[in-house]
Formats: C-alpha cells, structure tokens, sequence
C-alpha cells in the first residue's frame, strides 16, 4: 500500500491514475486533463519530451549509476561545467544531491562549517523568512514556518538557532543589529514564497539583504528549488541579487527524475579548501550527481536556452494578467501574478473544497491547498489551453457562490 504525501490516509478520496502523459497533458483512463502544477512545479517541458527522452536513453545504454565516492564521470563533469558557466558570478562549485531538501540542508550545513572552520564558533543561527518552506527534512522544517510541521515545535519547543521575519526591510533591518554576531546565514525563497502560500514580495528586500550579508559577514542563501528557471520570469532571482549559495532543483531535470545542486561561490568554497582534513564538507548522498539525471538536466538547459523560454514564460504572465487581472469575487481575497505563477487566495479552506473534482471534469488537474488556488503550468502551454486552466479557476467562483 502506498502512503501518500500530505493526505490524512483515512480520510483521503482515492488519487487519479495517470496511465499515459503528453505535452501539457495527464491522461487518466477516462479522462484528459491539463497538468496546471506541473507536477509540484517540475515540469517545464512537458511530458514525454523526445529530447529529454533521448538523453535517459542514451545514458541508460551506458550506465545508470555510478557513486561520486572516488569515481566522476562525463554527465557529473559537463553539468557541473554548464552550470559553472550558466550562473552569475563566482556561483561555480556544484555540489549535487538527490532533492531540494537534502540541497537546501547542504546549503545550511556550508554555511555553518564554513563559519566553524574559521573558528567562529558562535555563529550558530539562521535568519529565514515567515512562512517559508525550505523542505520535509528536520532542518529545513526548522528553518521553514509551515503550519502542517508545528507538531514539531510541540515536541522538541522552538529553535534558538532559528529567528523568522517578514519581508519587510524594517525587520530586516532590525534582525541584523539584533543577531548579527551570531548569524552565519540569511536563508530566502526569493521573490515568490510557494508552498507558503504562493506569496510575493519585492526585489528592494533582497538587495538591501545582500548589502547587511556583506556588511556584517553573513551568507546569503537563495532557496530557488521551486522560483528557478524562470518560475518569476526571472531565469533566476540570483541573477538581480548575486547570492553566496544557491539551490536548484524541481526543474533543474525537467520534472524527468530526482536532481538538485547546491551552488557555493568561490568565497564558500575556499572556507572549505585546506589541507585540514576536518575542514571537508563530510556528505554524501548515494545518488548525487546520478549520470541518468546529470544528462536530462544538461539536455533540459539547452531546451531551455535555444527555445527562448524566458519569452515563453512572458507571454503566459501577458495572458494570465490579461484574463485574471480584473477577476473580482466576494469569496476572493486577492488575485496575484508573477511569471509563470498564479494565485487566488480565498478567506477560507472550505471555499475550496470540491475544486480539484471540479477542474477534473473540466479537463484540469489541479492541487488548491489551503486557502490557495494557483496555477504554474508548464512553459510549453498554448494559449486555449492555458485559458481554459484560468477559465476553470474562475468559473469555479461564479458557479458555486
């Protein structure tokens, strides 16, 4: 029996199931629907891509995997070379692993070595956000503030190590002056807070965030598991603001296969280069830099390039602003757009509840939580089929209320 992701599994109505996918779309037996979250934001290119396709194919015929302990090999090496290369600035040194929480938790570990390594002992704390989602692993749920994980707070009490604020530069600010000794790390999603309920915010935080960072010695760290590649219509936030390490994931494969990389700047990377063998990053997961998602995610990166996808997320954010802009409801909160995110925000959970069998019928696939109704299709949508994902969002207010 399967246990599912965060579903009460005595109460949860039975998962469709997919038998085929293609393009934009999820077939179920009796049904064809458009995938609207692109399988938790990973999806960019579609299903059954040939391209993607190919590069599983021609990996397999060589080899499937093979550990990074004491072994390299090409797909590691060129992906590592693309990214070094692809990135803003010194963001050179990829260090690969198996999901965006096990990178977002090698990014939290760098950033407290590379302090320990120096002898700065005491900077043992972690500036985060309000309502940040970092990832399900005990750390990345310490640095995140989702209501589903406080039944942790009830069994171990609050982190001393961890301080929230909103994204407000006041509280910014006021953190820095408060906490600065014992900072190693300002940890962000940047721009766009997803699982903490598609939230936005503005580029003048993280700007003003990189100048307090350097001026009182603190990494900066931009979580873009689910903001890169385009997700804000930024190719990626670190772009607009240079972070010291950044994360990627989700659609760093193309949706095709678990993959992520934590980036480290050359400044990061030299607290760790010594002869002192205590000084070494010590992890290690079984399948980084797994040759079979090295290759997708090398082909999935010139797709994305030679394609010109930042235009196509520009016009999806030209139509979805088009057709949501002036949408105004008694049971909406607030509508917001950025890139190739949506959002609606209702009042209350119950508001949404029978939307994903409504969309279902509609020929959508949808996944609304909480009070949040959104949207990141996958770039390669047509314009029909990414209005009938926007008309089913809305019709779901004007027929049932």
């Amino acid at each position: 029996m399967i246990w599912y992701p965060y579903q009460q599994m005595k109460t949860m109505a039975p998962p469709y199931e997919i038998v085929d996918a293609q393009g934009v779309y999820l077939y179920t037996r009796d049904q064809r629907l458009i995938d609207s979250v692109s399988s938790w934001w990973s999806v960019i290119h579609g299903y059954k891509h040939p391209r993607l396709n190919q590069a599983l194919i021609s990996q397999a015929e060589k080899f499937s995997h093979v550990m990074l302990g004491g072994l390299t090999h090409q797909p590691a090496l060129r992906l590592a070379e693309k990214l070094e290369n692809w990135l803003p600035g010194t963001l050179n040194h990829c260090f690969f692993s198996d999901s965006g929480s096990v990178a977002v938790e090698v990014a939290l570990k760098m950033a407290l070595q590379y302090f320990m390594n120096q002898g700065q002992e005491q900077r043992t704390m972690v500036l985060a956000l309000e309502h940040a989602y970092h990832g399900d692993t005990f750390k990345t749920m310490e640095v995140g503030d989702d209501e589903d994980y406080h039944f942790v707070l009830k069994a171990y009490g609050k982190s001393k190590q961890v301080v929230h604020i909103p994204t407000q530069i006041p509280a910014l600010e006021q953190a820095f002056q408060q906490y600065h000794p014992y900072l190693n790390c300002l940890i962000v999603e940047p721009l766009l807070q997803g699982a903490g309920g598609m939230r936005m915010y503005g580029l003048p935080f993280l700007q003003r965030a990189r100048e307090l960072c350097d001026q009182y010695g603190v990494l900066l760290i931009f979580d873009e598991v689910a903001t890169g590649f385009g997700r804000t219509g930024n190719r990626f936030v670190a772009d607009l603001v240079q972070p010291d390490i950044l994360v990627l994931g989700k659609a760093l494969t193309g949706g095709y296969i678990g993959h992520a990389v934590t980036v480290a700047s050359q400044k990061v990377f030299e607290g760790f280069y010594d002869d002192n063998p205590e000084h070494a990053l010590m992890h290690g997961p079984t399948f980084m830099g797994n040759p079979l998602a090295c290759s997708v995610a090398l082909e999935s990166i010139h797709i994305f390039e030679e394609e010109d996808y930042l235009s196509k997320i520009r016009r999806i954010e030209e139509i979805t602003r088009r057709e949501m802009e002036g949408f105004s409801h008694p049971k909406v909160k607030e509508v917001r757009i950025m890139g190739g995110c949506v959002c609606v925000e209702v009042d209350h959970p119950s508001t949404l509840a029978g939307y994903q069998k409504f969309a279902y019928q509609r020929g959508v696939f949808s996944r609304p939580f909480l009070n949040y109704l959104y949207a990141m299709v996958p770039y390669i949508i047509q314009e029909d089929q990414l209005v009938q994902v926007l008309d089913t969002m809305k019709a779901w207010f004007q027929q049932n209320f």
